[in-house]
């Protein structure tokens, strides 16, 4: 068999040459080139002129076993109409990349899976090299008409770096996929996804699910007027949760030390959860703040009551209900739920659009969740760049193909 032959069953490569082969400290080193003549533009791959060659460059592919493979090719910088002076383009590895590959396929790969500490012992690469690898190949396998046809959507954001920095993400309801990152959670971040959008993108959506931020809100009432703005159900129930959570700690330091203070304590989690996960300790502590601290219970029932608005099918029952639960905050002498019914006054439209389409961030949440778990494994990210990337690989429907034998049965 031809060692030309034996080169391409081994790198999964046709467009290539072998030339030679050889030993060296740093592993099995063969000599290749492409099997075209003419050198290609490493961007466009168009066939240009060669203006010179460059010093000979090693390529790190798959190892066999311990013993590494490497690809040596001095490669040839091109004129190239359209690209200007750039290196050629090889078949085996992408542009400005010193691995195969195939080796950044495994690589990527084991990326969506497993943590990169545990990537770099197995690939023999730094954090840096993953990182980078993942940048690669998120930017030529993400599917480039991804944003062509989203109707709705939802916005969130999430922290890195112990929460001192954000990253904006944009998830297509229908695929529940993230489309769309960027650095920062204001209005400027989501305004740069409407301009990649376009204006044919933005008049076909249809609804925005997203949290109260105002820095969003102002963006998608002035990019985006027709769109439906829907505020995210859980989150508003999240507020009033907070708010109970408020007044309990208010009654907990007003009466420290006496019997209606005990009679509360340790009944935070009772007054948060929803009635049918309550327990029997949990109806037992229930009915204590009921009967020693009314203030408490009525923010529990408001609470509740909320809920039960936002269950209702028909909107302009909703709405009803909705102005009735405000004008009874606004009567309950608790400061945080005075601020609350200041706040879905505000925001009744987006909070009522819920009702009719029943969308919510419910998705985006448990994307968050899994983009939270990405960022929380690959520990050392530190900028929204390379968060980006591991967000896209990792949730944005690249599917790989890592160079694993099939399975075959025992005979």
């Amino acid at each position: 068999m031809r060692l030309t032959t034996v080169v391409r069953k081994l790198l999964g490569v046709t467009e290539i040459y072998a030339l030679d082969v050889r030993w060296e400290t740093c592993g099995l080193v063969i000599q290749v080139r492409p099997r075209w003549r003419t050198a290609r533009c490493g961007e466009c791959g168009k066939p240009a002129p060669s203006y010179d060659v460059r010093p000979r460059r090693l390529w790190r592919h798959l190892a066999l076993g311990r013993v590494p493979f490497l690809l040596e090719y001095p490669p040839r910088r091109v004129d190239c109409p359209t690209c200007g002076v750039v290196t050629e383009r090889v078949p085996w590895a992408r542009l400005r990349s010193w691995f195969t590959k195939e080796f950044e396929e495994m690589t990527a790969y084991l990326a969506q899976r497993m943590d990169r500490t545990a990537v770099t012992r197995l690939m023999g690469t730094t954090w840096r090299t993953v990182t980078e690898i993942a940048r690669r190949v998120v930017q030529e396998r993400l599917d480039p008409a991804r944003l062509k046809n989203l109707y709705r959507i939802g916005v969130d954001e999430i922290s890195f770096r112990r929460r001192h920095e954000y990253v904006t993400v944009v998830v297509d309801h229908a695929s529940h996929r993230v489309v769309w990152t960027g650095e920062g959670k204001s209005g400027a971040t989501l305004d740069r996804f409407f301009d990649e959008l376009g204006e044919d993108g933005i008049q076909r959506l249809e609804s925005v699910t997203m949290d109260m931020s105002q820095a969003y809100i102002s963006c998608v009432t002035q990019r985006a007027p027709k769109a439906l703005l829907i505020f995210d159900r859980f989150h508003v129930q999240r507020l009033a949760g907070d708010a109970v959570d408020e007044v309990r700690r208010a009654q907990m330091r007003a009466l420290a030390g006496t019997p209606e203070g005990k009679a509360i304590k340790s009944s935070r989690y009772a007054l948060l959860k929803n009635p049918w996960n309550l327990t029997l300790r949990d109806h037992e502590r229930l009915a204590m703040v009921k009967k020693h601290n009314g203030p408490l219970f009525r923010a529990y029932m408001l609470k509740e009551a909320l809920a039960y608005v936002l269950d209702r099918a028909q909107q302009w029952r909703a709405r009803r209900l909705l102005w009735e639960w405000i004008r009874w905050a606004r009567r309950s002498r608790l400061a945080p739920f005075i601020t609350l019914a200041q706040t879905i006054q505000r925001h009744l439209d987006g909070i009522l659009a819920y009702v009719s389409t029943r969308l919510t961030n419910g998705p985006i949440e448990g994307l968050n969740n899994k983009t939270r778990l990405v960022v929380r494994r690959a520990f050392g990210l530190h900028s929204a760049e390379a968060v980006g990337a591991m967000i896209m690989l990792c949730c944005g429907g690249i599917e790989l193909d890592p160079p694993l034998p099939s399975p075959t049965k025992p005979a």
